[in-house]
C-alpha cells in the first residue's frame, strides 16, 4: 500500500483538496485499495476546523464531498507511517522537514515537482482563486500517479 500525506499550512484548502482529488483519481482507476491518503497542516491555527468553502465548492463540482474532514496537524510520530509527505510550497517543505526531523528527506516532496513545470501551489486563502489551485493540484496528482504507478 502506498501511503500519502498531503500537507499545507492550515489543512483547510490545498491539502484536503489534494487528498480528496487523489482519492477520487485512484478510485476511478480501480486502485483505491492500493493507496492510503490523508492530509495535515504544518500550523495549529485551523485544527478542528472543517474544509474551506472554496475547496468544498471545487470538490462538489467533481461530485466529491469532504464531509467529516477536520484539520489536523502533522506530527513527528507520522514520520514512519507514510511513504510520501507532499507539501504544496517551499514554505511547507521547510516546515515538514522541521516537524519530521532528519532522516526523512527522501519522503518529502513538493507536489508540482512531480510535474513538467515545478513550482509552488498558491494558497487560495490569500489569492481567493480556487480555480488555479484546483488546476495545479490536478496537474500535480496526475504527475504523481504517473510516477508511482508502474
Amino acid at each position: 500500500m502506498i501511503k500519502v500525506m498531503f500537507i499545507c499550512y492550515g489543512n483547510i484548502c490545498r491539502s484536503p483538496m489534494a487528498e480528496f482529488l487523489l482519492r477520487d483519481m485512484v478510485e476511478k482507476r480501480g486502485l483505491g485499495d492500493k493507496f492510503y491518503i490523508a492530509s495535515a497542516a504544518t500550523s495549529a491555527e485551523e485544527i478542528g476546523n472543517g474544509v474551506h468553502w472554496g475547496t468544498r465548492q471545487k470538490l462538489a463540482e467533481r461530485g466529491i464531498s469532504p464531509d467529516g474532514k477536520r484539520a489536523v496537524q502533522l506530527k513527528r510520530s507520522d514520520a514512519d507511517k507514510y511513504d510520501y509527505f507532499i507539501g504544496m510550497d517551499l514554505q511547507n517543505i521547510r516546515a515538514i522537514t522541521r516537524i519530521l526531523g532528519s532522516g526523512y528527506e527522501n519522503k518529502i516532496f513538493r507536489l508540482l515537482d512531480f510535474s513538467d513545470k515545478p513550482r509552488d501551489i498558491a494558497d487560495p486563502w490569500y489569492t481567493h482563486n480556487f480555480d488555479v489551485t484546483y488546476d495545479d493540484i490536478i496537474e500535480g496528482c496526475e504527475a504523481f500517479l504517473k510516477r508511482v504507478i508502474k
